[in-house]
């Protein structure tokens, strides 16, 4: 933020040393032409112009540091509307009106050298609107690329991320660990046998493949995620059998909603590796859409009663943390966890697409 802002201070002294010389220009030309001087600027001095340019450049700065102080044309983060930019030109119009009246009062009044020529006050309002475009133009114009750069930096950052999340993925779903489960599974379906085998085995493909495939977007919609996550609560079953129970209650309207992929499934993995799940304590996860009654947002949650495991089980203990990141980078939002009265829960927001 501080280079950001010494490089927006930097642009306006730069833009307005150069545009007090340009406003200047004739009277500038005219010292070399004695004659032009005669005729159109008649009695002007070089003090009389140096002193008009410095005051141009300190009222252009003036008008830079009000318009920032207002405005916040300097933060990328700033909501930027178009009747917002109307304002400013418009407030920095008036302003640069009343400090030309105000150096013409000095001028009278204190006999601060100035130019007295009739063409120099004409061109008073032109150089009013031109200064407020300028000033108004500039501070909207480096907006535009801070919001710029910032887009590009998060694109970056989201990029590095994405990476890592492939890589944590291909981590999860093709560790020992989950291939001696799902193979252990399969060989004891193959035993009861083979319709059950083959059903088991086109699911896992299912999951395998939407876990690798690469996803250009970032986002998911909620029908593509649920149907994903069908398979792998169909997985889960297989594996705990009746120790394992699933309530999923999505609301159709949310289906064309979207998310971060694996989500869901990054929740109910969490749920299972750190709660007890046996036929002493059958587990029991719930899937289900609330809507806030303060916005008319939708979230999904997915809850569960605590029945913490006796051994801590193995993990890399970044599934949540994980997903949170994911969220912050790509949606802008937050997960909500909550644990009371022996429940844990997460909230995801959904966001329209």
């Amino acid at each position: 933020m501080c280079v950001t802002n010494r490089k927006y201070v930097q642009l306006t002294v730069v833009v307005s040393l150069a545009v007090s010389f340009l406003i200047h220009f004739p009277e500038l030309v005219s010292l070399s032409d004695a004659q032009e001087q005669r005729t159109l600027f008649p009695d002007m001095s070089l003090a009389d112009v140096l002193f008009e340019v410095g005051y141009a450049f300190l009222s252009l700065l003036a008008l830079f540091v009000v318009n920032t102080v207002f405005f916040k044309f300097n933060r990328p983060n700033t909501r930027m509307t178009w009747w917002k930019v109307a304002l400013s030109f418009i407030l920095v119009w008036l302003l640069s009106k009343a400090l030309g009246g105000a150096f013409v009062f000095l001028h009278h009044h204190f006999s601060i050298p100035a130019i007295d020529a009739t063409v120099h006050h004409y061109l008073h309002p032109v150089r009013d609107f031109m200064m407020s475009i300028v000033v108004t133009g500039t501070c909207y114009i480096y907006y535009l690329t801070a919001q710029w750069q910032a887009m590009l930096l998060q694109n970056g950052e989201l990029q590095a991320e994405n990476v890592r999340n492939q890589y944590q993925a291909l981590k999860n779903q093709l560790n020992p660990h989950m291939l001696f489960n799902s193979l252990n599974t399969l060989q004891s379906l193959v035993r009861e046998g083979p319709e059950r085998a083959q059903d088991y085995i086109c699911q896992l493909s299912h999951v395998l493949r939407y876990t690798l495939k690469e996803n250009d977007t970032h986002v998911v919609t909620l029908r593509e995620e649920m149907d994903f996550v069908e398979a792998y609560i169909y997985l889960m079953k297989m594996r705990y059998e009746d120790n394992l129970h699933f309530i999923v209650e999505v609301d159709s309207r949310c289906l064309d909603y979207v998310l971060p992929p694996l989500s869901i499934q990054t929740l109910v993995e969490n749920a299972v590796k750190h709660n007890e799940i046996s036929s002493r304590k059958p587990f029991v996860i719930e899937i289900g859409i609330i809507r806030s009654p303060a916005d008319g947002t939708f979230s999904l949650f997915v809850e569960n009663v605590l029945q913490p495991r006796r051994t801590v089980s193995s993990g890399t203990g970044i599934g949540l943390v994980n997903l949170a990141k994911r969220y912050e980078l790509l949606l802008g939002k937050e997960i909500k966890i909550t644990e009371a009265d022996g429940r844990f829960r997460v909230c995801i927001p959904l966001m329209k697409p």
